[in-house]
């Protein structure tokens, strides 16, 4: 069992609001995050806003920054901890032994300073320059290229080697795929 730890200023260590980890099922953290909310339970759930491309077009998209992970705000004498483990999309709550891994709150609080707006990767992140990119379509369709750089939201400039030389070639940015 335990032992509690009570402070010089008669506080209990137990009644002190803590961060602790949640492990979410695969995929389901925004589902983890929202029903947890409307429990009325403190959450922070960290997006990042990435580039993905969706029907031959780059858009944003917001991604959890720590995919299958969630914060929790707790104390260990006041909040209900028994509904966390039965809401849709939680896994378990983060444990070593059966004691629940608190989480330092210098870090929690320097997650909350960026909001997810502005937690967004570099303007092109789908591509970077020097990848190798292949052209899916038009004349130059299953041509390997070098990305070099975007030019606007749906443009971009790569390096076509033609007769010898590198070209310059500006195209639609939804007609590349990245190559390993």
């Amino acid at each position: 069992m335990s032992e509690r730890i009570d402070d010089p200023q008669g506080l209990d260590e137990d009644a002190i609001p803590r961060w602790y980890v949640i492990q979410c099922k695969g995929g389901e953290s925004f589902r983890a995050a929202e029903h947890l909310d409307n429990q009325g339970y403190e959450i922070l759930h960290p997006v990042l806003e990435v580039q993905r491309k969706r029907r031959q077009r780059l858009v944003w998209v917001a991604e959890p920054l720590f995919p299958y992970y969630l914060f929790i705000r707790l104390d260990r004498l006041a909040s209900n901890w028994r509904p966390i483990r039965s809401t849709r999309g939680v896994l378990k709550l983060v444990t070593f032994g059966n004691e629940p891994v608190a989480v330092d709150d210098a870090l929690v609080e320097t997650l909350r300073q960026h909001p997810s707006g502005e937690m967004r990767e570099a303007s092109n992140v789908y591509f970077r320059a020097g990848d190798t990119v292949e052209i899916t379509e038009g004349p130059f369709k299953d041509l390997q290229a070098v990305f070099a750089s975007q030019k606007g939201e749906e443009r971009a400039i790569v390096l076509l080697n033609m007769l010898h030389k590198q070209q310059r070639l500006e195209i639609p940015v939804s007609q590349l795929r990245r190559r390993p």
